[in-house]
């Protein structure tokens, strides 16, 4: 019984040393998704290195450096204020971590700045971002946020409007995102800044940002209407969504069609294309081709072969006797061996002189 006794002291003690090193561990999973960036000031043409935590195991993500930013209060300006073109992507490990390095480049609207990583692919959008300084890079301030309104949406929304014979031939397809929204804070809401999102298929929305003019008093409501549009060509099943200080009031199905339009253009142009150029070709033969005395196109002389000429005619009723008529007599031809009884000079015409028959019917 003793010798059990320290046994168990040992596993208890066990168990509190990995229940405390598991606490932070759990508490960073609970607090969502965090990045950290290795320097928090540097130039362009170098670069920084960018690590996170917390988020999806083997998710695909964005990360861009964006002015007009904060922590807490997103992106303003969507993705329009991030240098997109030196964005890198990176995938996380089975345990939802990464580190990637990020070149320095400067955004194209004012700092305040963060490095800004987003979720690619997922039904909804992760995202984190970590103070970051551009060196040499202008800053302006943010805009202040007045008021404490909290806005929800209070009828279902509806997107209207339909396409064009411009869209049938791959033109960007445009809708208008309607619906009512509520002020349910203590504070009136002037000029609220909404973002709007298009997501086709497992990609996350895209936001931009798009302001309302108006002013929502406590406990009032308005008629939001903003315009949305996809890229040119852009067909199948779309998603919109709408979203007002970091959260999502409504979302949206769009079907959009195929432009067939552009199909049958490059069909006909498969068929217009290849006959112009034959005829283009044939001109140009026609017109290097040496020419007679005439004007007219030179024909090499050489042996050919002609076919003889058959004609096919028809006779005429009667046309066999008068042949016969008109054709001339003449003597039929004897055996020389047979001589008829009923042309008694047939001998002497023939130069022949008289067989013994005859002379012996003279004599009877």
């Amino acid at each position: 019984m003793n010798r059990r006794i320290p046994a168990l002291v040992a596993a208890l003690a066990l168990a509190v040393l990995l229940s405390v090193s598991l606490v932070p561990t759990v508490a960073a999973a609970a607090d969502g998704p965090t990045v950290r960036v290795s320097r928090s000031e540097a130039g362009t043409g170098g670069s920084v290195t960018v690590t996170g935590t917390g988020w999806r195991p083997k998710t695909l993500l964005m990360m861009l450096i964006c002015g007009r930013s904060e922590p807490g209060r997103g992106v303003i300006g969507g993705t329009n204020s991030c240098a997109n073109a030196d964005g890198r992507a990176v995938t996380t490990d089975t345990r939802g971590g990464f580190s990637q390095s990020l070149p320095v480049v400067e955004p194209p609207v004012p700092c305040p700045c963060v490095v800004h990583v987003a979720t690619v692919t997922g039904a909804s959008e992760e995202a984190a971002d970590a103070v970051f300084q551009v060196a040499g890079h202008a800053v302006e301030p943010l805009p202040v946020q007045e008021g404490a309104g909290r806005l929800s949406v209070l009828t279902d929304t509806r997107l209207d409007g339909s396409s064009g014979l411009l869209t049938w031939f791959g033109a960007p397809p445009t809708r208008t995102l309607a619906l009512t929204v509520g002020n349910l804070g203590t504070a009136a809401v002037k000029d609220p800044v909404f973002q709007v999102g298009t997501s086709h298929g497992v990609f996350a929305p895209q936001w931009e940002e798009q302001q309302w003019r108006g002013t929502i008093e406590p406990g009032g409501k308005a008629r939001v209407e903003l315009p949305v549009s996809l890229a040119g060509g852009a067909h199948g099943d779309y998603t919109v969504s709408l979203r007002y200080g970091g959260k999502v009031l409504a979302e949206q199905p769009w079907g959009v069609g195929r432009p067939w339009g552009v199909t049958l253009f490059w069909v006909l142009a498969g068929v217009v294309v290849p006959a112009a150029l034959f005829r283009v070709g044939m001109a140009v033969v026609d017109r290097v081709r040496p020419r007679g005395p005439g004007g007219q196109p030179s024909v090499r002389r050489g042996r050919t072969l002609r076919m003889p000429e058959l004609t096919l005619r028809m006779p005429r009723p009667g046309a066999r006797e008068d042949r016969d008529r008109d054709r001339p007599a003449t003597a039929s031809s004897t055996l020389p061996w047979f001589t008829p009884d009923a042309d008694p000079g047939a001998g002497t015409d023939a130069g022949t002189p008289t067989t013994n028959t005859t002379k012996t019917k003279g004599n009877t």
